[in-house]
């Protein structure tokens, strides 16, 4: 297939390449990123739906021989071009090839999901101030909670300002720089994160009837194994480590070429994301079984059902929102990641100031977070706008999440075992690993296994 092509002039940036200040601020920035909503509810009800302890044991599985070496893939481009996935895609490819479309739709896809995310952790950031003001405090009836965000989602100023405020504060975060900005904020913002969780879960095993809901998370049951488990546990594996949406190959072009090991930062960083996920169901299922309350799910079971968990148990009014911190910070390391993927590329292509860059890309995530803010919970001015079945907002979700983030990361699949190939990706990978390392047997899983998931992951949600 002859050597990748190198283009003479490769980027509009003549400013030396940001680097990582350590180690522990890359893993900490990457699993922030990979963090996000989705691993405090989405996970535990995947779970709970599908086998319990038995999908958990198939989830860790397909995180190791799926999630790993993809991501590895995404980071080590990353890193062997030192530019972001447009700008790299270009240095790595001839001029007209399929392959350059990865940068675009990884910053597209970025842009989309930014659109609603933003919304949703404004919602998150309002219900945090009023846990702290009283507003699920105990006695509060689920008539006042449903109400409660009923009325919230139906008042269009306030979530155009708290959207406005997450935003602002995003764009701060990144545009501060890599090292004073987004390390910086990551290293504290991580481990509080998992203080949090370990705090909480601590309180929701020594609720009343916590064990029983504990052996109902856990308990392995190999007859709900079926093929759509195993697809959700595919996806679950695949949205976790966020593949296909440009941060992954932005954050590792900030990488050393010869002093970092992916391979070991890679398991480190799928290892974070997936004890979140799990501590997650170790605060929510024996909570919500020791109060009778199992049935939840999405931005219900974090606005609506977990509200009514904090109005029944003591000490609602302290935990209540302590949890809608932690919710919020892991939306929030998210959307620096998310944030830092358009920006970096954004920079890479103007030759603009991170400053600059960084601003011009909010100014771009509130453009196109207007239909989603306009459209979310079904009680806003064009909540009534239906394209395909979806309302704005889920059209959002539905076209980053199910057609361009999988079709990004099919190509970077496709690229790796066809264009770049093994040989060169497994010694890519390894320059500068440390004990683990990509070995040999791992050929059929990135030449084979892993195009294929992927592109069941792609068909299945366009049928969803």
């Amino acid at each position: 297939m002859g050597a990748p092509h190198v283009p003479s002039a490769t980027t509009a940036d003549p400013a030396p390449r940001e680097s990582w200040g350590s180690r522990f601020g890359f893993v900490m920035a990457t699993a922030g990123f990979a963090v996000g909503l989705g691993a405090i509810w989405r996970f535990p009800y995947l779970v709970s739906e599908n086998g319990g302890g038995a999908f958990v044991l198939v989830y860790l599985a397909i995180s190791a021989l799926v999630g790993i070496p993809l991501f590895i893939a995404e980071v080590m481009l990353g890193r062997h071009t030192q530019r972001g996935p447009i700008l790299g895609m270009r240095q790595l490819t001839r001029a007209g090839s399929p392959f350059r479309a990865i940068g675009w739709l990884g910053a597209l896809a970025s842009l989309l999901i930014m659109s609603y995310y933003v919304v949703i952790l404004g919602i998150m950031a309002s219900y945090f101030v009023m846990s702290l003001t009283g507003a699920f405090s105990a006695g509060t009836t689920a008539e006042q909670i449903n109400a409660t965000y009923n009325d919230f989602t139906g008042n269009t100023p306030a979530i155009i300002a708290s959207t406005v405020g997450i935003s602002v504060l995003t764009g701060f975060i990144i545009s501060r720089g890599l090292k004073e900005g987004i390390e910086r904020s990551t290293k504290f913002l991580m481990p509080l994160l998992l203080v949090l969780l370990i705090g909480l879960a601590v309180y929701s095993l020594l609720q009343p009837g916590a064990a029983e809901g504990v052996a109902w998370y856990l308990t392995p049951d190999f007859s709900l194994i079926t093929g759509r488990a195993v697809l959700d546990a595919l996806g679950q594996a695949f949205f976790a480590i966020g593949i296909g949406v440009a941060t992954a190959f932005i954050f590792g072009s900030y990488l050393h070429k010869e002093k970092s090991q992916i391979p070991g930062d890679a398991v480190s960083i799928v290892g974070v994301n997936t004890l979140i996920a799990v501590l997650a169901g170790f605060i929510i299922f024996p909570t919500m079984h020791s109060y009778g309350l199992t049935e939840a799910s999405g931005p219900g079971l974090v606005f609506q059902t977990m509200p009514n968990v904090f109005a029944r148990i003591p000490g609602g009014f302290v935990v209540g929102p302590v949890f809608f911190l932690l919710v919020l910070i892991a939306g929030l390391t998210s959307a620096i990641g998310y944030s830092e993927g358009i920006s970096g590329s954004l920079r890479e292509l103007t030759g603009w100031s991170r400053q600059r860059a960084s601003w011009v890309t909010v100014a771009a995530i509130l453009a196109a977070s207007v239909p989603s803010m306009l459209s979310y919970g079904g009680n806003g001015p064009l909540s009534h706008v239906v394209i395909g079945g979806k309302d704005l907002f889920t059209w959002a979700d539905f076209l980053s999440g199910n057609v361009l983030m999988p079709l990004g990361a099919l190509l970077i699949t496709l690229f790796v075992s066809l264009v770049f190939g093994f040989d060169r990706y497994r010694e890519e990978a390894n320059r500068g690993a440390g004990a683990i390392r990509v070995q040999g047997w791992w050929k059929p899983l990135v030449v084979v296994l892993i195009p294929l998931s992927v592109a069941v992951i792609m068909v299945t949600g366009l049928l969803t």
